[in-house]
């Protein structure tokens, strides 16, 4: 269960709101737009490591960002920041997990007991 804070900073956010007079239809925090600009480049070069071709609208580059962004920012919050929660998908998706297969222990049982009337 989490509670609420009462504290007005942790529920305050930094949004830009659009232009003076047009207010877009959406309202994201700054972060998010930081971290969509620098996911398109990072999809368009990766998209051309693959094909050698540069698009002149990055549509795909463009979605693949936005999807990025908003899966990111799903797990934000105040006491977790975008960079704690990038370097944690990054080291867990390096990491090994533990197998699908169960592994059982060796055992460890005693083929023959001799019993010794003194201790050498």
């Amino acid at each position: 269960m989490r509670l609420r804070t009462d504290d007005d900073i942790y529920r305050a956010r930094l949004v830009y709101l659009g232009p003076p007079g047009y207010t877009l239809p959406i309202h994201l925090p700054y972060a998010q737009y930081g971290v969509f600009v620098l996911l398109v480049p990072l999809f368009m070069f990766l998209h051309w490591l693959v094909s050698f071709q540069v698009e002149v609208f990055p549509a795909w580059e463009i979605a693949l960002a936005m999807v990025t962004t908003s899966l990111i920012f799903r797990y934000v919050d105040p006491d977790r920041p975008a960079r704690v929660v990038i370097r944690t998908a990054l080291t867990d998706w390096r990491r090994t997990r533990e197998p699908a297969v169960e592994q059982r222990d060796p055992r460890l049982v005693a083929a023959r007991i001799r019993v010794r009337e003194e201790l050498v």
